[in-house]
């Protein structure tokens, strides 16, 4: 199939085709015969941003953020009005992590025949249709009872022993299938921080590609809500997927940090050199830094400026004071923000889509209105338009 695709690319200049979904791998195993013919674009599911503007949503418009830096410098008032904005955006957040970012689930009205028609769509199609025809998977079984195990253990440490023991296949075919999971874009390998053997030797974090893959899977319907746990694994989850969707095209890398006494930071971002580290804390009470010992520590180790802490509370927002100094004193205190997990999804999805040109609405504040009618074709990502400077 790769030489048909060349002859039809070669001797018809004015043809387009496009290769989507499973077929990633395939397109990636023949390179050989396309090069300097493929383009990879590589969407992720809906963000938060875009589920609105799908939805039609009618909605306060929030504050225009160019870059996450800029909150540092935003005064006390400007987080008390954005937080009395963003009250109504909660209940839809919390809605699409269980719904998730795909067109069609969106759009459906029962949450139930949402969650069935994504987890057919996975199971049925992708794992035993897809599996099967173009990658000659036989044990169709033992795959589907893989992705079911990591689906469980969403944002978890992967435990390779463990899954083999479970679920009694060899280490072999359960990397291999993780392998093609992730080949197929269904979850996502978060490597620890760090170089050399140590990484080589530690265990990876294993991310869905949508927060509300796992809630559907197990047709759970809208239990993870009532869940503080699952709630907060949804979160970071979707966190950590407008993240990467926002700077993959920029090699960007991402990693989790665990300390020599078990403290650890969900995510670390290395941008040119440095670190950003982002901790979500989906919790009812306000965070304070006895709940970030991994943050301060990592941030004191590596002499980092800025992290950030994904918080529940929609005024759980701004700058943290009162942060412990580094014991050897020869250090800066970091300087922390705490922000809603709300608004850190809908400013990053915000950020993908060019201002000049997405025909909404706009406030005093540059607001991008919920209202303005866009649609799923106006959240085009543009990676020209990505600015690593957003963080």
């Amino acid at each position: 199939w790769g030489t048909w695709v060349k002859h039809q690319v070669d001797f018809r200049k004015d043809r387009r085709i496009v290769f989507t979904g499973s077929a990633m791998p395939l397109v990636e195993a023949d390179q050989e015969s396309g090069v300097g013919r493929w383009h990879t674009i590589r969407l992720t599911t809906l963000s938060f941003y875009e589920y609105l503007q799908i939805k039609r949503l009618t909605l306060p418009a929030l504050p225009q953020l160019r870059s996450l830096r800029d909150l540092f410098g935003w005064p006390a008032s400007d987080f008390y009005r954005a937080s009395e904005l963003a009250g109504p955006y909660v209940g839809h957040f919390h809605e699409y992590l269980v719904r998730g970012g795909f067109p069609q689930t969106a759009q459906v009205e029962s949450i139930t025949q949402a969650q069935r028609l994504l987890r057919e769509d996975i199971i049925d199609k992708v794992l035993k249709r897809d599996m099967t025809a173009l990658f000659g998977v036989r044990r169709v079984l033992d795959l589907e009872h893989t992705f079911l195990y990591l689906c469980m253990h969403d944002g978890g440490l992967l435990d390779m022993g463990d899954l083999c023991a479970n679920l009694e296949v060899k280490r072999p075919t359960a990397q291999n299938f993780i392998e093609l999971l992730e080949a197929t874009h269904l979850i996502y390998r978060l490597p620890p921080y760090g170089y050399g053997k140590d990484v080589l030797r530690a265990r990876f974090k294993i991310y869905l590609a949508d927060a509300a893959i796992a809630p559907a899977v197990m047709l759970k319907g809208k239990a993870i809500l009532e869940d503080a746990s699952a709630l907060g694994v949804a979160t970071e989850t979707a966190v950590f997927k407008h993240l990467f969707a926002r700077y993959y095209a920029q090699n960007v890398r991402f990693s989790y940090w665990r300390g020599k006494r078990d403290h650890e930071v969900d995510l670390v971002a290395e941008v040119g050199g440095e670190l950003i580290p982002f901790e979500v804390k989906y919790r009812a009470q306000h965070t304070g830094a006895r709940e970030l010992k991994g943050l301060i520590e990592l941030c004191q180790a590596k002499r980092i400026a800025r992290g950030y802490v994904v918080t529940k509370s929609i005024d759980d927002f701004g700058v943290m004071n009162g942060l412990p100094a580094a014991a050897s004193g020869d250090a800066a205190v970091a300087q922390i923000m705490r922000i809603p997990a709300p608004l850190l999804c809908y400013w990053m999805g915000a950020a993908e889509v060019p201002a000049a040109s997405d025909g909404a609405d706009h406030d005093e504040w540059g607001a991008v209105r919920s209202d303005a009618g866009a649609t799923a074709g106006d959240g085009v990502r543009v990676d020209q338009m990505r600015d690593a400077d957003l963080l």
